[in-house]
């Protein structure tokens, strides 16, 4: 855990699961080869990984195969070089890439998609863009 990673924690705990949005979160790598920071709880396989990856890489195979992280399967609703997003049911997942890193937020049932992908926009436009 370099200094790096204490940053992205930071951003964990009080951007992605301060807005109360989210039940769990994590922020990994930029190439996708790991993750760098999460909330306690937070999981991904390094075949889920793989999977995001490949989504990126093809936005629309991601609307076939779905989203998978954690050990659960999202349908995928939007798709694109920079976010990916996924329901099951009303829980939801957000995954968005920044230069620096992608970061991955899983929503409950309480919460909207559409506000929780914000608060991910947002924080990615941020770390892309600091003032």
């Amino acid at each position: 855990m370099g200094q790096h990673s204490a940053i992205w924690q930071g951003y964990v705990d009080s951007s992605l699961m301060g807005s109360g949005q989210f039940d769990k979160a994590g922020i990994l790598s930029h190439d996708l080869s790991g993750l760098e920071a999460g909330s306690p709880g937070f999981t991904i396989s390094p075949q889920e990984l793989q999977g995001l990856v490949a989504a990126f890489k093809d936005p629309n195979s991601a609307f076939g195969t779905g989203i998978t992280v954690g050990g659960e399967k999202f349908v995928t609703i939007k798709a694109d070089d920079r976010s990916l997003y996924g329901k099951k049911g009303k829980e939801g997942i957000v995954v968005v890439k920044a230069v620096s890193c992608v970061m991955v937020a899983h929503h409950a049932e309480n919460a909207q998609t559409t506000n929780a992908a914000t608060v991910v926009e947002n924080l990615v436009d941020y770390i892309n863009n600091p003032r």
